[in-house]
């Protein structure tokens, strides 16, 4: 069986230690590294601008250009309420409730999935989700933090 040449890796980290505003800087950092365009999609605009905020604000050291609806469009990270990417992406990062389908994922390197293990809801669609993946042939894999708060990989 040949490889499949639209497989995008779908990682799926499943907060319980950390909250979204600890992790996914460090995560967009990571991206940007590897010079990869990132599309972060949230279910609502409030959520956006809430992000927006903090990646101002969470560390003096660091800086990660990035933009919303209004003014994202051409930065390196975009940060949207839509599954609308603006232009070209190499990365999707799906948080606080935003979806996407497995066919919509296709041409992307790299699709991440958040979500708060304290939420019933937010399990419940990344279960779905990882069955839907898996299913359209995607390679998934599952991420949980140890005590010491590391990263570790489950599955």
């Amino acid at each position: 069986m040949g490889i499949n040449a639209s497989m995008t890796e779908v990682l799926f980290y499943h907060l319980e230690r950390a909250r979204l505003e600890h992790i996914l800087p460090d995560l967009l950092e990571k991206s940007m590294e590897r010079g990869w365009r990132v599309l972060v999609a949230t279910s609502t605009r409030d959520m956006a601008d809430t992000i927006n905020n903090f990646l101002w604000t969470y560390t003096d050291e660091s800086f990660l250009p990035h933009g919303t609806d209004g003014d994202g469009a051409d930065h390196p990270i975009f940060i949207t309420e839509t599954d609308s990417t603006g232009g070209e992406r190499d990365v999707l990062f799906l948080v606080e409730g935003a979806e996407a389908e497995p066919e919509t994922i296709e041409n992307l390197i790299r699709c991440i999935r958040i979500f708060d293990g304290g939420d019933e809801q937010a399990v419940t669609a990344a279960r779905g989700f990882w069955t839907k993946v898996k299913a359209a042939g995607h390679a998934a894999t599952y991420w949980r933090q140890n005590q010491s708060g590391r990263w570790e990989k489950q599955g």
